[in-house]
């Protein structure tokens, strides 16, 4: 039998599912979006419709009233994966919606949340987004408990190694970890991104994804990129472009107030999932090293829904993440342990905006909190995160 892991998702659906006829839930392929759906429809009458089958998406784009009449007439639910592959979405699904039909759909891909698939659907639409595994949900799969500094290093070290898929998880060798890990990828990369995005030129897409796993946290430079794998600013954009439309990859931008003091033009990328990004890197190691456990806490705060913007002067001053959070501007640097003293860069971005928080988020170590310029430091441990951030 199947386990299931209650997701933190569920507050949210909870609150929005009376109210909208429609909820779409995105996010990347195999993060748990149907099981997902399938539990909270348990208990409804309901259908569930995949867009792989052809006679499906044939129906719903030629005779959207015949698809009403064959999938969904009589259900309380219906919900329809992978919508994005299908013609005239927005336009079908207004009709669905309007005849009172209640629809839960998924989507891999943030194609479904183009213009003109959205216009479609204003009033009608909640939108939720479902990533893989975030550290809490996984410490709950792996049913851990015990929560002493040893143990959260053993459990952050594999979370951060294998990721957090759901599928993924649950195993428990290491060489069936790595092989799903690579299906994964080439199933995302050849049947999402290539696909949907009209790429032909997979091996210059996969030596720009491996390029970009190599390059976590480090700014971006098109230039760069352009003169080492030999392929043009157009085609970067597009990968990038791609890449990130497809849930694999997350871009932080600069955060500024001073156009003039601030370096505004690159941003940073991460990886959605450490495990996807190590495969791709062909990075498995013992211990975790500065660059992937920032990685690591990014997509952490990704999935507590913060939207990550990176602070870094001409002068050389830089903090890893800067969030804004009920109209105050909060500093987080990430460390492997401990750091003996603040460094000057996060004092400097205190001064400047006169941070009331500030955060060191640390792999090994112990919490505490000090008051600096008039600011609370706390360094607090990556299990923590929502505690103190949300």
């Amino acid at each position: 039998m199947a386990i299931y892991i209650e997701r933190s998702l569920k507050g949210r659906f909870d609150k929005v599912k009376n109210n909208y006829p429609v909820i779409a839930l995105v996010g990347p392929r195999q993060a748990g979006k149907t099981t997902f759906l399938r539990e909270q429809a348990k208990g409804l009458k309901h259908n569930y419709v995949l867009f792989d089958d052809p006679d499906a998406r044939n129906l719903f784009e030629t005779d959207i009233k015949k698809f009403e009449k064959q999938y969904i007439e009589g259900n309380e639910i219906t919900i329809l994966d992978e919508v994005h592959y299908c013609k005239e979405a927005g336009r079908n699904i207004k009709y669905l919606a309007d005849n009172g039909n209640k629809l839960w759909i998924t989507s891999s891909s943030e194609i479904i949340l183009r213009k003109d698939i959205l216009s479609y659907l204003v009033g009608r639409v909640s939108i939720l987004k479902l990533y893989p595994f975030s550290l809490a949900e996984f410490m709950n799969a792996k049913e851990q408990k015990e929560i002493i500094n040893k143990i959260i290093k053993r459990i952050i070290w594999e979370h951060a190694t294998y990721g957090g898929y759901p599928k993924i998880v649950l195993v428990k060798e290491i060489e069936i970890k790595k092989m799903m890990l690579k299906d994964l990828y080439e199933t995302t990369l050849l049947k999402d991104v290539a696909q949907n995005f009209s790429i032909e030129d997979i091996k210059s897409l996969e030596e720009f994804t491996r390029y970009l796993s190599l390059s976590i946290g480090g700014l971006i430079s098109y230039r760069e990129i352009s003169r080492n794998i030999n392929i043009s600013f157009q085609t970067i954009k597009k990968y990038i472009g791609a890449l990130e439309k497809n849930n694999l990859i997350h871009i932080a931008l600069p955060f500024f107030t001073n156009k003039l003091k601030e370096m505004v033009k690159q941003p940073k990328i991460y990886f959605i999932d450490t495990g996807l990004r190590n495969h791709i890197s062909k990075e498995f190691n013992d211990d975790i090293n500065g660059k992937l456990f920032e990685n690591y806490v990014a997509e952490e705060l990704v999935k507590l829904g913060l939207e990550l913007k990176y602070w870094r002067t001409k002068s050389g001053a830089e903090i890893d993440f800067v969030i804004e959070k009920d109209k105050e501007i909060i500093p987080i640097e990430v460390k492997l342990s401990n750091p003996d003293k603040i460094e000057r860069s996060m004092i400097s971005f205190i001064k400047e905006y006169k941070s009331k928080k500030a955060f060191i988020i640390f792999y090994d170590g112990v919490e505490k909190t000090i008051k600096k310029e008039n600011c609370e430091i706390s360094f607090i441990n990556a299990v923590n995160l929502k505690k103190y951030l949300i």
